[in-house]
């Protein structure tokens, strides 16, 4: 004998998934509006739902960043992955500066927020440990070999054109968009210029 679907099931199913994307949502919401330490109560408040239910989703706050962080890795995938149009490697390294701009002022409120955690938390400094490593794969890419290998260079340039460059930028000195980004083509040309070739 067939069992007939559990009407009930399903619907629990559906309200679950749909507070777990409003949870998601609420921190998002949260952080974005300034809040880099929301806490579980905030989060339950902002997404219109009780404690426990922001619990019973989510078992610890990493659990919490990293659903985050799935969404907002989705949402830069396309700056990312988006093709180079230039075909000289000068003019794609000032390409990998603005999508970098593009990328980091998305994701500064939440890495601000990240960044407040990441020490006692597993999976915020694997993930950041994966940025920068990500970082620097797609410079290495960019630039000729003989540049990419030299080390020290290399490692200044990356540096340079890291989010941590841009976060000091940004918060700290207080730049505008426009400003910051005109420090990091400086630093991209200034730490390239002795390279021949275009």
């Amino acid at each position: 004998m067939l069992q007939r679907p559990d009407k009930n099931n399903d619907g629990r199913r559906v309200r679950g998934a749909d507070n777990k994307r409003k949870i998601v949502g609420a921190l998002l919401n949260l952080i974005e509006a300034g809040n880099a330490r929301p806490s579980a109560e905030d989060v339950a408040s902002e997404a219109g739902v009780g404690l426990r239910t922001v619990f019973r989703h989510f078992a610890d706050m990493d659990s919490l960043h990293s659903a985050v962080s799935e969404r907002m890795t989705a949402e830069i995938k396309p700056i990312i992955d988006r093709p180079f149009a230039a075909t000289d490697w000068r003019a794609k390294l000032d390409e990998l500066v603005d999508r970098r701009v593009e990328m980091f002022e998305r994701l500064l409120p939440f890495k601000i927020a990240g960044d407040v955690h990441r020490y006692g938390s597993v999976f915020l400094t694997a993930e950041h440990k994966e940025l920068v490593r990500v970082q620097a794969e797609a410079l290495k890419r960019v630039l000729p070999a003989k540049l990419a290998g030299d080390k020290a260079r290399f490692a200044v340039l990356d540096l340079a054109l890291s989010f941590d460059a841009w976060k000091r930028l940004r918060q700290d000195q207080g730049l505008a968009v426009r400003d910051a980004r005109a420090a990091l083509r400086f630093a991209a040309s200034a730490l390239t210029s002795s390279e021949p070739g275009r």
